[in-house]
């Protein structure tokens, strides 16, 4: 961290999550100085586990930080798709050696809390970076010079900051996203999720090495290794209203289990073990609407929070931040046109995979003769014929 402080005109980025920490490196390796507020005092955990596939890793590679996220996550060998009516594997997805050997880099499985560590060591390692925990941005309006003037606000100050850009990297209730004309608020997906992680050795055999995804009518579960394989990270997802008025919320297991009681014994009493779940409402954000205006754009779910169900929410933010950056070189001199630029590129690849986790949830969920069509296909297709049919999520690198 540059205890002498930013350069007079650095860039801001509001939020210092998956996305925020990265385009907080990659705007660095740019050669910008970068100013990194959050408004938590302290970066907690938020969540737990995270997918991270070969398109994501890339630019963890680029960063210096693969080797770190491999050692504290977990490469499982497949995925494995079983069904959650009959207990019975239906589908295997090849990942492991075969996705590296194909991809040029590993499909981890990591906790988020590690990968957020892992950023967060090498941002403060990194001089040039000023994050600044405790303070929110508030507002941003163009200056006389054509600068942004950001006004933010501290445990003990209201302030002001003039900066060449302003990225809004502050999640799915982006405040950012307000300074975006005709911007999209988020929307209840009419989804959760009931997330939690035990001890590996808690659970099943077959649940301990590769990762699972279990189909059911209006429901499914997802399970896989993480903590150097050390912990199972679950999470149960359903249709279903929310009628709490958070958007995330403690649940007791009693009634995780009435929301799960058709599906087989053994998958009830995984659901059984934990100590806690945190039930969360899953929201989107249209990513077909702007992202950019003068000089603020945003990025991650600022711009286009998705459905789990591609699993590429953090790989998106992890891939926008590298594109940002490319689109932004230190003697950048029209940055307004720079930030449309990043926009221009980004936004059809992000709204393909936003839609492809809109498909999957109408599969995952499916009952009577479309869930045994689909049973089918999956029992007929080789693991590696399902593992290419993502090949242009995992195949891309930054230019």
């Amino acid at each position: 961290m540059n205890d002498s402080g930013p350069a007079p005109s650095p860039i801001v980025i509001a939020g210092a999550g998956i996305g925020g920490l990265t385009a907080a490196l990659t705007l660095r390796q740019a050669g910008h100085d970068v100013v990194l507020m959050d408004k938590a005092r302290e970066l907690a955990e938020v969540g737990a586990g995270l997918q991270l596939s070969p398109n994501a890793c890339t630019v963890l590679n680029q960063l210096g930080l693969l080797d770190d996220v491999v050692e504290l996550g977990y490469a499982p060998g497949n995925l494995r798709i079983w069904s959650g009516k009959s207990g019975k594997q239906i589908g295997q997805v090849r990942l492991g050696d075969f996705v590296r050997g194909r991809h040029g880099a590993p499909f981890v499985v990591i906790h988020r809390a590690d990968l957020q560590q892992a950023l967060l060591k090498k941002v403060k390692d990194t001089p040039g970076i000023s994050l600044q925990l405790g303070t929110e941005l508030t507002n941003a309006k163009t200056g006389q010079s054509g600068n942004l003037v950001c006004t933010y606000q501290s445990l003990d100050q209201i302030g002001t900051l003039t900066c060449k850009a302003l990225i809004g990297a502050d999640g799915v209730w982006s405040k950012t996203r307000r300074l975006i004309p005709n911007h999209k608020n988020a929307q209840f997906s009419g989804h959760v999720a009931y997330r939690s992680t035990i001890p590996i050795e808690k659970a099943p055999k077959r649940w301990q090495q590769d990762s699972g995804l279990w189909l059911h009518k209006d429901s499914h579960l997802v399970h896989y290794p993480v903590k150097s394989g050390k912990e199972l990270n679950i999470v149960a997802l359903a249709t279903e209203d929310w009628q709490d008025e958070t958007w995330s919320a403690p649940v007791s297991v009693e009634l995780l289990l009435r929301r799960f009681h058709d599906w087989p014994t053994e998958s009830r009493n995984v659901l059984h073990t934990p100590d806690s779940w945190l039930k969360w409402a899953l929201c989107a954000v249209d990513a077909s609407g702007p992202w950019t205006h003068g000089n603020i754009a945003l990025l991650g779910d600022a711009a286009h929070a998705m459905l789990p169900y591609m699993a590429q929410g953090a790989a998106m933010a992890i891939e926008d931040a590298a594109v940002l950056a490319a689109h932004l070189p230190a003697d950048v001199d029209n940055i307004p046109a720079a930030l449309r630029a990043y926009e221009r590129i980004r936004k059809p690849r992000v709204v393909r995979i936003q839609n492809t986790g809109f498909r999957n949830a109408k599969i995952f969920h499916m009952s009577g003769v479309f869930a045994a069509a689909r049973d089918m296909v999956l029992k007929s297709s080789k693991p590696e014929n399902l593992t290419a049919r993502f090949d242009y999520i995992y195949s891309w690198s930054p230019a």
